[in-house]
């Protein structure tokens, strides 16, 4: 019997469809993973896990997108083999087929290289680490057998069971979105939270300008005005949700407040709210008495500072008498 020809239409289908399944399994992975991390967060990492700068969003829309598109053309796939049994033995599909299981016994393989090099290494096993080596393992399993049975005609042959599986598979999605609704909260929420996120940030930045204002003048400026330089193109930031300036008071001769409106609490493991960042020129809290803490509730929320003029000694050298 001649085997049957492979149109445009078969390769770009099957093309369509692998892509889209391989996007959708590699983002549910990486899902589930930001989902471990913000569970059992790693003690020694300098950032906690913050669902908001995470992955979980681009994951959660890349699962939307297209898993829905894999169903899609998967469907239109069998519809072509119901009218033509033929295109079930075009080359393609048993390509398709045959490289799949290929990938997912390569990972299953590699995910149980990574757990025994981790162990024979002396280094320690944490459940979070544990569970995602479980998770590669259980989703390289289920796409190996799943696209086993197919090879072989098992679904074919308990068209019941093919659709039982579905069924469960789009319901593990769902379930899997909601979470990150759960986590991360809705695309308003998420927008109202970046904005505080933002909010500390620039409070940060202003606490800095404040300290450096002090160390060189050694005085505390009397209004954020003051420390503005064009020369140097400091600027000072305002808050971007509506725009306006930023509270300061002066509360003594090296004390201050910062004072901002918050749309809600702080998150719990939120890195913006304990830690300076990254790109601030010193770490927010050099040449301050106490300890630096930026966590906040809904509302009007002030920050009380106190510079410790030994620690920040003046930067201009006294002039020496001649």
């Amino acid at each position: 019997m001649e085997k049957p020809k492979t149109t445009p239409k078969d390769f770009f289908l099957w093309a369509g469809a692998m892509v889209s399944l391989y996007w959708s399994v590699v983002a549910f992975i990486f899902l589930i993973f930001e989902y471990i991390n913000f569970a059992m967060p790693n003690a020694l990492s300098y950032y906690p896990s913050d669902p908001y700068q995470s992955s979980i969003p681009y994951d959660m829309a890349s699962i939307i997108v297209l898993f829905p598109i894999y169903l899609a053309v998967m469907w239109v796939i069998r519809r072509d083999i119901t009218k033509d049994s033929s295109r079930n033995e075009v080359w393609v599909r048993r390509w398709a087929l045959l490289f799949t299981l290929f990938i997912a016994g390569v990972t299953a393989a590699v995910d149980l290289i990574i757990l025994l090099t981790t162990f024979l290494s002396g280094e320690e096993l944490t459940l979070a680490f544990l569970l995602k080596v479980l998770v590669v393992l259980l989703v390289a399993a289920a796409v190996f057998m799943h696209f086993i049975a197919d090879l072989w005609g098992y679904w074919s042959q308990y068209p019941s069971r093919k659709r039982a599986v579905g069924v469960g598979v789009a319901v593990l999605a769902v379930v899997s979105i909601f979470a990150g609704f759960v986590i991360v909260g809705t695309p308003s929420s998420a927008r109202l939270g970046r904005f505080d996120d933002q909010k500390i940030q620039d409070l940060q930045n202003i606490q800095y300008q404040v300290v450096n204002y002090y160390q060189q003048k050694q005085k505390l400026p009397s209004t954020l005005a003051d420390l503005a330089d064009p020369v140097s193109n400091n600027m000072i930031p305002s808050d971007s949700q509506n725009g306006q300036t930023y509270e300061y008071h002066s509360t003594g001769n090296l004390s201050f407040q910062l004072c901002a409106l918050f749309n809600k609490g702080a998150r719990t493991g939120n890195t913006n709210i304990n830690r300076a960042y990254p790109s601030s020129p010193v770490p927010a809290s050099y040449g301050l008495k106490g300890t630096e803490n930026w966590q906040h509730a809904a509302g009007r929320v002030c920050f009380d500072r106190t510079i410790d003029p030994e620690r920040y000694p003046s930067a201009v050298p006294p002039i020496k008498a001649i």
